[in-house]
């Protein structure tokens, strides 16, 4: 027997906010450049000295960032050198800090070197290691990847071929 299609099937991605989402951050240098401010380095030069991204990438990857609400510009000025500006974190920008966690803890699971990860996250107050985890409303954690569920959202929108005969919303 065959088993039946998925929901998904039904429903439209035209609003799916991951999709969404990764039109901001699915280009690889921008994940790169937020993870050189999560890490505290927040000026231009000091960002390509250390990742190596080409001068017009980095300034294309730093305005689409500013521009999607993500990180504000901040002036400053050395003694005796031009007026230039530091990016720092919005509150938007720094709802992905648990993002880039979970990516870096996939890829020290995955990818790290034999001899362990080369970054690790540290709980400020105390020194403890940070994860992140899933868990439901209700409390119960950790949740294994497989069991958890997608289901349609409160703004999912069914495709119209998937309506049965004379039940279009229209």
């Amino acid at each position: 027997m065959t088993p039946p299609p998925p929901v998904a099937l039904d429903y439209s991605i035209e609003t799916c906010t991951i999709g969404r989402a990764m039109e901001i951050l699915g280009e690889r240098w921008t994940v790169v450049v937020l993870r050189e401010i999560f890490n505290g380095i927040r000026r231009f030069d000091d960002m390509r000295r250390r990742t190596g991204i080409p001068r017009q990438v980095l300034t294309n990857r730093l305005a689409s960032l500013v521009g999607h609400g993500l990180l504000r510009r901040e002036p400053y000025r050395e003694p005796g050198a031009r007026l230039r500006h530091e990016y720092r974190l919005t509150g938007k920008g720094f709802d992905l800090y648990p993002v880039l966690i979970a990516v870096a803890e996939w890829g020290n699971r995955h990818l790290a070197e034999p001899e362990g990860p080369p970054l690790l996250f540290a709980h400020r107050g105390c020194e403890a290691r940070v994860r992140v985890e899933v868990r439901c409303e209700h409390g119960h954690q950790p949740i294994p990847p497989r069991e958890v569920a997608a289901r349609p959202g409160p703004g999912a929108r069914r495709r119209p071929e998937a309506w049965p005969p004379g039940d279009s919303p229209y």
